[in-house]
């Protein structure tokens, strides 16, 4: 069985769907289809379906929120409007600083990717 997965044009393409025997490593239920294939190295990791739309909505995670994230300042110019940026999330490359934007232009930049 596939399942559909939306792409940016809003058209759903018929993603393959893994089969096997798992288990969940919450719950202990048969997992019989996967949407990729899993790591054998980590199979005691994953999840039913019932357990991952669980864990997503409660909002657990295996990484740190973007609020604890350490933040680099520093003096730098976006490329694209100008702005001064002295703080950034990331520790920038020093020979890429002239590709660096400003938190309005990167979201610009974003949201015409998707």
């Amino acid at each position: 069985m596939a399942y559909q997965q939306r792409r940016d044009d809003n058209v759903y393409a018929q993603r393959q769907m893994f089969k096997g025997n798992w288990t969940c490593s919450k719950c202990g239920a048969a997992i019989t289809e996967l949407p990729f294939e899993p790591n054998p190295e980590r199979l005691d990791q994953l999840l039913c379906k019932n357990c991952h739309r669980e864990k997503r909505n409660s909002g657990e995670r295996n990484f740190q929120s973007r609020g604890d994230r350490p933040r680099f300042e520093g003096n730098w110019t976006c490329s694209k409007c100008g702005k001064e940026i002295t703080s950034l999330p990331f520790e920038p490359d020093p020979a890429r600083v002239n590709q660096l934007f400003c938190y309005d232009c990167n979201k610009e930049r974003r949201s015409r990717r998707f």
